[in-house]
């Protein structure tokens, strides 16, 4: 995707408003409080969802933002606010076990992520790769079995996805090729902030096509879409962290060229949606779409099966046998 490809996209491309119904499903949706996830939630209880849980690491936020779907949809006693701090791995297994008593489980939508510019460790390895990267990961494989159970139940098609971006194209990723991936993202002396969101999403993309391979490949029952959207640039806070001096360039631009949040929620939309051709794909202005070239290339696909075994250990000393939720 060169720059002009991305104006084209932001600022010609009309996306579909979504209309498909989620009549009697259950949905969780993390970051939800606020920006795309907010409007991601409000959108599938305009659509009938049965039950929207609203997974937040302030509840008092979340609770605002389920007033704010209440009064805009009409429909009561259908979101529920849930505790989940991604920088925690005992806050994800707790919100895991509540959820997989749940009596179905129809859509994941991995939204919550953070961008920070100080480096500062979260359980076992920098902020934004924990929550960007482990600890999406690690919700997700504690909530197949639930997703897999509830697919045979109804004999449906489930879905379990992640809220991507463009920006996995604007990194040369330089930890690739260190010895361990991970521990190298670990390092704080070696450690580039300003390129470390970049990063992750890339090192995200790469770990969800390892999943959908996975499950591809798996022998377990149940009908599983996994698959990673790119909003695009959308008007959130995520750059709140940046510096005034950033922000007196990028508010305007950002005036200028982004979507909505609304808008940016009809893509994660599209991805919830399903459908097989979007297994394994990464997904932009609500279709399949092309990733960068590094991901595509050879070199790519080795640091992506890499990346996997790293993180397959790093699953496995948090919670031992989770890999065998997937196979």
């Amino acid at each position: 995707m060169d720059f002009r490809d991305w104006l084209h996209s932001q600022l010609c491309v009309t996306l579909p408003v979504p209309t498909k119904r989620y009549s009697g499903l259950t949905i969780i949706v993390t970051g939800s409080n606020v920006g795309i996830g907010l409007e991601t939630a409000r959108y599938f209880v305009f659509l009938d969802a049965a039950k929207v849980i609203l997974a937040v690491r302030n509840t008092a936020k979340g609770e605002a933002a389920a007033k704010s779907i209440i009064q805009s949809t009409g429909r009561t006693g259908v979101v529920e606010v849930w505790h989940l701090d991604l920088a925690s791995y005992d806050s994800v297994k707790a919100f895991a076990e509540r959820a997989s008593s749940l009596e179905r489980l129809d859509i994941l939508v991995n939204n919550a992520g953070i961008l920070v510019y100080k480096f500062e460790l979260a359980e076992d390895n920098e902020s934004t790769i924990t929550v960007n990267v482990v600890s999406s990961m690690l919700l997700s494989l504690l909530l197949l079995p639930k997703l897999r159970e509830t697919s045979v139940r109804y004999g449906k098609e489930n879905v379990l996805t992640f809220t991507g971006s463009f920006v996995h194209f604007m990194t040369d990723f330089p930890e690739r090729k260190a010895p361990n991936i991970f521990k190298e993202l670990a390092n704080k002396e070696r450690a580039n902030m300003k390129n470390r969101y970049y990063v992750s999403k890339l090192v995200q993309l790469l770990i969800v096509r390892g999943l959908a391979n996975q499950i591809t490949n798996s022998t377990s029952p149940g009908d599983i879409t996994v698959s990673i959207a790119n909003p695009g640039f959308v008007k959130t806070e995520v750059m709140r962290n940046a510096s005034v001096s950033f922000h007196l360039i990028f508010r305007p631009w950002r005036k200028l060229v982004a979507r909505s949040a609304e808008e940016g929620a009809r893509t994660i939309l599209h991805a919830a949606a399903g459908g097989k051709e979007t297994h394994g794909q990464y997904l932009s202005d609500c279709k399949v779409a092309e990733t960068s070239e590094f991901v595509r290339s050879n070199e790519g696909e080795e640091v992506q099966k890499k990346l996997w075994a790293e993180l397959s250990t790093t699953l496995e000393r948090i919670v031992p046998g989770v890999m065998k939720n997937i196979s």
